[in-house]
């Protein structure tokens, strides 16, 4: 009677375990979920509510619906600082994943000190971009930068590259593009490293030159990692406030303000709260549509 007693209860105890080990994995993920949730889910919310209210100190809080986003969407200010931003993000994404991708063929191979240079190549990126700003700032200098003393030297005269406003958007590109050229190379490399052998092998065999191998072996088997590697790097660029807030503040004029600057200036220095809110509220939403085009695409590419 025991033993059928035991037959019976097996497979209750078979179900009970199905169900546990199927909830055990979200167990697992709450306290994270509920870390992201605390961290970006609330202040999302909060910065809704934010954006559709009126409040200056000494003024009294009023909603105002969605006048906040209307006044963003006239703003010239912040047109301009949406296309510098896109303009800023286009230049020093190219030119990070042209640079990076070039440091990493050179690279890839096993050669005498190859470890050494890969650990000099990434050594801007893992400087605080605080610490960047200023030394650029010291580099861009009129009166006392390195660029102005070399060019004294040469007989020339002052280097004002951030007093002019051409000057000024592609010093910050620049910046950018050396502190963040390291991350693009080091995404790149482990792409090439993880590459089978067998199609370079076929094609050495077949006599094919070094850039018809590049062509028709490297780029399509890199452009996924290299599809990774653009997207976090736009998204990341988008976002560039600390060395901005250094170097330039947003001028000369408004050359290189960014959206994120002007959002810090909207809401901290003319306490503009809910136009602020909304506007980056509304860099918020594009960045997110942009980010799951950016997964679909990859998944595309995956099959």
């Amino acid at each position: 009677m025991a033993d059928v007693a035991a037959e019976r209860t097996r497979p209750i105890e078979r179900v009970r375990g199905a169900g546990l080990e199927k909830v055990l994995p979200y167990l697992f993920l709450a306290p994270a979920l509920l870390l992201v949730l605390a961290v970006i889910a609330y202040p999302m919310i909060r910065g809704f509510q934010i954006s559709t209210q009126f409040y200056r100190f000494g003024r009294p809080l009023r909603s105002v619906g969605l006048d906040n986003y209307r006044e963003a969407l006239d703003d010239k200010v912040f047109r301009a600082a949406v296309w510098t931003t896109i303009r800023y993000v286009f230049f020093a994404v190219l030119f990070e994943t042209l640079l990076g991708l070039v440091l990493a063929m050179l690279c890839v191979r096993e050669l005498p000190f190859i470890r050494a240079v890969r650990l000099v190549l990434i050594i801007p990126m893992i400087v605080t971009p605080v610490i960047v700003g200023l030394v650029f700032r010291l580099l861009y200098a009129s009166d006392v930068g390195l660029l102005t003393i070399i060019s004294h030297n040469l007989g020339g005269g002052d280097v004002g590259l951030l007093s002019k406003e051409g000057s000024a958007f592609w010093a910050i590109v620049l910046l950018d593009v050396w502190e963040w050229t390291p991350l693009m190379f080091l995404i790149l490399l482990a792409g090439l490293q993880s590459m089978p052998q067998e199609p370079f092998e076929a094609a050495k065999v077949d006599g094919a030159s070094g850039w018809r191998t590049f062509l028709d072996h490297t780029l399509p088997l890199l452009k996924p990692v290299l599809a990774v590697a653009i997207v976090l790097r736009t998204l990341d660029a988008f976002t560039t406030f600390d060395q901005i807030y250094v170097l330039t503040q947003g001028g000369p004029g408004t050359s290189t303000q960014l959206v994120a600057y002007y959002g810090y200036d909207s809401f901290f220095r003319f306490q503009r709260y809910g136009f602020a809110a909304a506007m980056l509220i509304m860099c918020a939403l594009v960045l997110l549509a942009f980010s799951a085009m950016a997964v679909r695409m990859l998944r595309r590419m995956d099959r």
